[in-house]
């Protein structure tokens, strides 16, 4: 069988969701997963980005990260997503990634993608989790194969114990305030592994 194509799909203002997309991308290229890591398109206008130093730092800081485009869905066997929370819903950066692929949908392109997503926000109870519910319900419209972490590893503890998948709260400096680079090797590991599983199963039909 060809090798799996992992496409990792991210929106970061400040740089975290982008950290943590780059943790996934070494854990796939360390077991030989062909992978793209990729940016959705900011919507911001210039004048929010540039009243933010931080937010301005990254924005130019990721300038030669390939935006994602709707074929990179359709040329993944996984989709991993990375998305701060926005008052516990998506921010509208990747929402608008997600309504323009209703092309793909509607070819039946979206099936049987095997997904799993990561959140951030500014503390522990900050919409991580609904954040990523979000995204997982347009995924079930998809026809997506979701794979949350569970309580799969030590990892997911010490990364706070979010079973749908990794997420981290951020202090007012960017810090990260929870240990989840294990969490996120292990996801990534986690969600090859199950699309291999499946590539392979429809392969053999």
């Amino acid at each position: 069988m060809e090798d799996l194509k992992l496409a990792i799909i991210y929106y970061s203002s400040t740089g975290t969701n982008y950290q943590l997309s780059n943790w996934a991308k070494e854990a796939a290229e360390e077991v030989g997963v062909e992978v793209k890591l990729l940016k959705v398109e900011e919507l911001a206008p210039p004048a929010a980005i540039e009243s933010n130093k931080a937010w301005k730092k990254h924005h130019e800081a990721t300038k030669e990260v390939p935006v994602a485009k709707l074929e990179d869905v359709d040329w993944a066997d996984a989709l991993i997503f990375s998305i701060p929370t926005r008052f516990g819903n998506l921010p509208s950066q990747m929402k608008q990634y997600l309504d323009l692929l209703g092309g793909l949908w509607a070819q039946g392109k979206t099936i049987n993608k095997v997904v799993s997503a990561m959140s951030s926000a500014q503390n522990p109870h900050g919409g991580q989790e609904q954040t990523i519910h979000a995204l997982y319900t347009s995924m079930m419209h998809f026809g997506a194969i979701i794979v949350p972490t569970g309580y799969t590893d030590e990892s997911i503890f010490a990364a706070g114990g979010n079973p749908y998948g990794t997420s981290v709260s951020v202090d007012s400096e960017g810090n990260m305030q929870e240990d989840v680079q294990a969490a996120v090797r292990h996801q990534t590991k986690r969600i090859i592994q199950i699309a291999k599983w499946i590539k392979n199963g429809l392969a053999s039909l």
